[in-house]
This record gives C-alpha cells, structure tokens and sequence, in this order.
C-alpha cells in the first residue's frame, strides 16, 4: 500500500509558478507609483492659481471705433541740415569756430594737416608747372617758325617784283633791238623762277598753318588740363581748411586738436535756419504699414497741428525705424530743436471693432490666448488679435462684448489653466 501511494505520488504533474508572490507585490507596487505620479502631474497642470482681485488689471471688451494711430515721441529738428566733411582725411591742427556757433557760407571752421598729401600735392604742382612750362616753349617754337616763314614769302615777292620790273623793262629793249637775246632769256627766267618759288612757299605755308593750327589746339588744350590740374590741387590745399559750405547753426560738432579724421568723414552738420520737421522712431511691427504721404497730428502751446509723412528710413536699429514728418502750411511758432512732441500717426480710417484694452499679457501669450473671468473665475481662451494702437488691440475672434479679460502680466500663473480671484 505504502509503496503503491509512493508511486502515485511521483507521477502527480507539479506545475512551476512563473511569479513568485514577493515579485507580484513590487510590479503591482510600482504600476500604482506611475499611476500616483501620471495622476499627479495631471493633476499640477489643472491646478487653479489663486490670485488677488487687487493685484490684477481686468478689462471689459468693447466695441466702438477702432483708431488705427501709432503714438510717437517725436523729436523736433531742422527741415534741412548740411554734412560738413573734409575731401581729404587729416588731423586737426586749428579751430576756428564752437559747437552751437551761427555761421555764414565760407566761415572757416577748422584746418585740417596732411603732411603726405602735401607732398603729393607739392609733386603734381612742380610736374604740371614743367609740363606747362614746356608746352609754352613749343608754343613759341611755333611761332617762331611762322614767322620765318612769312619772312621767306617777303623776300620772294620781293624777288618777284624786282624780276617783273626787269622783264617788263628788258621786253620792251629787246623789242627794240636793244639787249640781245640772251640778255633777254635771262630776265625771262627770273621773273619765272620768282613766281613758280612764291607758289612754292605760299603752298608751304598753307600747310604750315595747317599743322600749325592743329597743333597749337593741342598744345591750348594740354595747357588747359594743366591749369584745371593746378587748380583742382590748389582747391585741395586751400580745404585742408574747412569752411561752412552754407549759412546756418554748427551742430553735432566736437573736433579738438589732434584729432583723426577720415577722408569724407563727418565733421559736423549745418542746421539751415529756414524751418522745421519731426522726426521719431517707430516701432519695426508697424515697418509695413507706415508709408511716405500718411498724416499725422500733433499739440504745441495749446494747438493742433497736421504733418504728413515726408520720409520713411526702413533700415531697423534697436528695433525701431526711422520717420520724418513735415508741417502741413506754417510751422508753429517758438519750436527748437531738440523739443518732443507726442504725435498721432493715423495708419488708416477708424473702422468699427471689439476692443480690448492693451496691457502686459500680450508679451506673456503672444496674443494667442487670454484668460476670460467668469463668476470669480478666469479660465483659458484661444483668441485672435488685428491691429493695435495706443490703447487697445483690435479682437478677431474668440472674444465678445461684454467679456471680461485679464489683462495685467501672466508671467506668475500663464502654466495654470485657471485662476481663482480671490475678492
């Protein structure tokens, strides 16, 4: 019996357990870890702020006229100003007048040294002072020539009549059986000789004076560049002092003895004392909406007012570009340079829209969301932003009159979803 229940017992299948009851209870353990954490987190994205009523800025939507106006600080300068510069760099050796000094056109206003200039200068006035020197002598040459010319035609027709006087003489002897024949040829053969050499010399002489005139146009013209050299040099010299080149107020001025200036290089401007314009810098969000020709609107001693866009300088600097606007009729009275003037830069016609009043939460969403306030609660809403001026942003979409909006900063809650104002 005993062995027989052995037997049956050896035979019995003993299946393995694939987990033992310890590792069960640490994969269960950390499934409900993640899960805590997973819930966690969950949880810490849809957590509510709370936040203090007196501590926010709550706007209500609007809708109304939509003023597309830039409003700019602008700055008061000359209607037109004059680059001072030298044509050639140097040091400055001598100050002649101040910064803020009237002047007029030709007041000198500093000089400027260059010892190697001056020695180039020194150079080409010697070589064309030679050039013109040697065209002068072939110009005499010439002249000369001509004259012993003239002296040899002289003498030929001289010749020529001394010879027509014996011919005439010696034709009316031999007529008369007088002189002989050969006595006769002989006076025949001068008065010929005479005449063919006067052919000679006058044909000479044409082409003489040909190539007389040809090269004395030539030698002018040599001679003329020579001087425009000369003068172009004593023009060179004579700005190493600078002078005003128009009438008006030195400003931007600051030269002092020694100092290095480059060829070209501003030294000061002219400010012309004949009117002014405004000038400002605008925001570069607006660099394709500002345009030459658009009005503008400003206050000075109590009065309005109206400029037109005169110039737009895209170049980008600090993010801001550039804009010049100029009066519409007579300048206002007792503006100075250097004076602001808050200005109104209309974009376009007003238009009617939903208004939100602008504030700080732009820079924290971009414009892309808000938070909306609703029964002591604000929660997240996609919206779309237009235009914007200097008191509002123009909605688009996601909002609706009446909606009440944060619009304070989001930098300490724009990770919550919502946020509870606390009264």
């Amino acid at each position: 019996m005993a062995i027989e229940q052995y037997n049956r017992t050896m035979d019995k299948k003993i299946e393995k357990k694939r987990f033992s009851t310890k590792t069960l209870i640490m994969i269960g353990g950390a499934i409900a870890f993640v899960a805590v954490v997973i819930y966690g987190y969950t949880l810490s994205l849809k957590k509510t702020y709370s936040a203090d009523a007196d501590k926010l800025t709550i706007s209500k939507v609007e809708y109304g006229d939509f003023e597309d106006v830039v409003l700019l600080n602008a700055s008061v300068v000359p209607l037109t100003s004059v680059i001072v510069s030298s044509s050639e760099g140097g040091t400055v050796a001598q100050i002649f007048t101040e910064n803020g000094a009237s002047v007029v056109k030709g007041t000198p206003l500093l000089r400027i040294e260059n010892s190697n200039a001056m020695m180039g200068y020194t150079s080409q006035q010697t070589a064309a002072t030679e050039q013109i020197n040697q065209l002068r002598k072939s110009r005499l040459d010439l002249e000369q020539n001509q004259r012993i010319l003239n002296q040899d035609v002289l003498d030929v027709e001289n010749n020529l009549r001394t010879a027509i006087r014996q011919y005439r003489i010696d034709s009316a002897l031999f007529a008369k059986k007088v002189i002989t024949q050969q006595e006769f040829n002989k006076s025949s053969q001068d008065y010929e000789y005479y005449q063919g050499k006067l052919k000679i010399v006058r044909q000479a002489i044409k082409q003489e004076n040909q190539s007389r005139k040809m090269q004395l146009s030539q030698i002018d013209q040599s001679m003329g560049q020579m001087n425009e050299s000369l003068e172009m040099i004593r023009r060179n010299i004579e700005n190493m002092t600078i002078k005003a080149p128009v009438s008006g107020k030195l400003s931007s001025y600051d030269p002092v003895i020694g100092k290095s200036y480059n060829s070209n290089e501003m030294i000061g401007k002219i400010d012309v004392l004949q009117g002014y314009k405004l000038q400002s810098g605008v925001d570069e969000y607006y660099i394709n909406r500002v345009k030459e020709g658009q009005t503008a609107t400003c206050e000075f001693n109590g009065k309005t007012y109206n400029l037109t866009v005169s110039k737009v300088i895209p170049e980008v600097t600090a993010g801001q570009f550039q804009v010049e606007m100029i009066f519409k009729g007579a300048a206002p009275e007792g503006l100075r340079r250097g004076l602001s003037l808050q200005t109104k830069l209309t974009l376009s016609d007003n238009s009617k829209s939903l208004l939100l009043a602008q504030g700080q939460f732009f820079q924290s969403t971009g414009g892309s969301w808000v938070f909306v306030v609703n029964n002591g609660k604000a929660t997240k809403k996609n919206v779309k932003i237009g235009r914007k001026n200097y008191l509002y942003y123009e909605i688009l979409e996601g909002l609706a009159k009446g909606d009440e909006v944060i619009t304070s900063s989001y930098d300490q809650f724009n990770q919550y979803d919502q946020v509870e104002i606390n009264k």
